[in-house]
């Protein structure tokens, strides 16, 4: 029985199903679907005292706005910019509406304009927002004033600060801040309350993030549809919780029937897509209620602070932090514990960490992904070069007694079981493993599935050059050089292996880098770019061992 055969049939089936798995998420993410339509702002929270209460809308037939509303609603907005935000504020609620990012283009072939993260529109809606609950007496949010429309970061300084002030009909005069810094996607929401009432007022911190069901659009700015997850997750730190997890995945199919309600110590709630993130960070240092929740295709997170009063004559504080931004781990694990796992590899973590620091060291290097993809490629094929050689002198081995082999199989076509002690019998003659060249292969799928995935889920590599036509490592090869030139190493490479002896098996084998290649028309230019030059590097050295093989005697 050729067991190396077997096992290589079975790698090239698992991988060609993962294959297969990328395409047909590449067909559905481009098929036309329907968007989900856009509800009215939805009041805040309205369970008293901190109630921990996921509001979502009353109805979802409120596109039909009038002129006069569009036009009241765009006065309501106070436009803040710094170097890496350009956000809109609702006076009404305070609620960021808008949130675009300067310093990364919606599409290569347009630098000017800016990815769209949050947008309230008949497109998308996705807004975070925040508010007092008991703030109010009535469930209308409060219309807040400030001192301008429009405000943005000067040349020098480091941060920018926006309030919005109100007084209410409980004589509480309330500030809400936010503060913006130079370089940073976190943005401090802080409430300043001054009760000048004869009673005490009670009131919590309570924040939200809320989205329809339409398509990340972040899929598309690589075009290549990547299956990567779209939802909320969670940081779980409650030690009695039976999920403590520091970083826990919750889908928009699931909310409706299985709303989260989870009380711990600080943590966050985050909306995570293909390569950008908002998240809640409150205090870290306060017992936090989380909850999720769904109606009409209107996805809902939120987390209600704890309550505190503030007697009259006094004044008390409430403090959040917000972030909308790139998924950049090594940002974003200083900001709160397991934030950075919202670039997720998956089961390939332990692997692809290592991976991804090497690549940002290489590149820090050098100032170029494509390069450096190229560098690490070298890098890993070098450590893996004497597994490698192992096994390319064991198919070497297996060529050189090709003949003997196919002279076995014809002598006792009819006797299975003879043809199988005679084949056993010459690989201990010959001194042959005929697993050898099997297993170190399989040893580092782990690794290539992990680099695949660091190279799917780097914000870096978004729209990241590398030379002449190749403008953007994380989409497709436009003129499909790379997906030639991979497929054509990889025949090249194939060549170079023992022939199958069962015709059948030949023919599929000849079919393998045809397949490979089509499918690898769609993959990002800098994965193709991987494959590609691991491939040379093989054909390399698989070459100079089997030509050595085959001459001796």
């Amino acid at each position: 029985m050729d067991i190396q055969r077997y096992l290589l049939t079975a790698a090239i089936v698992v991988l060609s199903f993962m294959l297969m798995t990328e395409w047909v998420s590449f067909r559905q993410h481009h098929a036309d679907a329907p968007i989900a339509a856009s509800a009215p702002a939805i009041p805040g929270a309205t369970a008293a005292n901190g109630g921990n209460v996921a509001d979502v809308p009353a109805s979802a037939n409120a596109l039909a706005t009038t002129v006069a509303e569009s036009k009241a609603e765009a006065n309501r907005l106070v436009r803040v910019r710094t170097d890496v935000l350009d956000i809109q504020i609702d006076r009404e609620g305070g609620d960021i509406v808008y949130a675009a990012l300067p310093q990364y283009s919606a599409k290569l072939e347009t630098p000017n304009e800016p990815f769209v993260l949050l947008e309230q529109s008949a497109k998308r809606d996705y807004v975070a927002k925040s508010e007092l609950v008991g703030l109010s007496r009535t469930s209308a949010r409060p219309l807040y004033q400030s001192s301008g429309d429009n405000f943005e970061l000067k040349e020098g300084a480091d941060a920018l600060t926006v309030a919005l002030t109100i007084e209410t009909e409980q004589h509480l005069i309330v500030t809400k801040t936010f503060t913006l810094h130079r370089g940073n996607y976190l943005v401090d929401v802080a409430y300043h309350v001054e009760n000048h009432g004869d009673t005490a007022w009670q009131g919590s911190l309570y924040g939200q993030l809320k989205r329809d069901s339409s398509e990340d659009p972040s899929v598309f700015s690589g075009g290549f549809g990547v299956s990567s997850f779209m939802g909320f997750a969670i940081n779980r730190t409650d030690p009695t919780s039976t999920k403590n997890d520091g970083y826990h995945k919750i889908k928009f199919k699931d909310i409706a029937t299985t709303p989260l309600k989870l009380q711990q110590q600080g943590g966050w709630i985050a909306l995570v897509q293909h390569y950008f993130l908002s998240a809640w960070v409150p205090a870290a240092d306060q017992p936090i209620q989380y909850a999720t929740n769904a109606l009409n295709g209107i996805n809902v997170a939120s987390f209600t602070g704890p309550t505190q009063s503030v007697a009259p004559n006094s004044s008390a504080d409430f403090v959040a932090h917000f972030y909308a931004g790139p998924k950049d781990q090594y940002r974003l694990r200083t900001i709160s514990p397991g934030l950075d796992l919202s670039v997720d590899y998956g089961w390939q973590s332990p692997i692809a960490q290592p991976l991804f620091w090497l690549l940002t060291k290489i590149h820090g290097l050098l100032g170029n992904w494509g390069w450096s993809i190229m560098v690490l490629t070298l890098m890993v094929k070098a450590a893996f070069f004497w597994l490698n050689a192992k096994a390319y002198i064991s198919m070497a081995n297996m060529r050189r007694v090709q003949p003997k082999l196919v002279e076995i199989r014809e002598r006792y076509a009819d006797d299975k079981q003879k043809q199988s002690q005679e084949m056993m019998s010459l690989y201990k003659t010959e001194k042959i493993n005929p697993i050898g060249g099997c297993l170190p292969v399989l040893v580092q799928m782990p690794v290539f599935l992990a680099l695949y995935s660091v190279l799917l889920e780097s914000v870096e590599l978004r729209h990241a050059p590398w030379i002449l036509w190749i403008k953007d490592l994380s989409a497709m090869d436009p003129y499909y050089v790379l997906p030639l030139l991979m497929g054509a190493t990889m025949f090249i490479q194939q060549k170079l292996n023992p022939p199958p002896p069962d015709p059948m098996q030949a023919k599929v084998m000849q079919w393998m880098p045809v397949m490979f290649t089509f499918f690898f028309l769609w993959f990002p230019a800098g994965l193709v770019l991987y494959y590609a030059v691991n491939n040379m590097l093989s054909i390399a050295q698989q070459y100079v061992i089997t030509k050595r093989i085959i001459k001796t005697p």
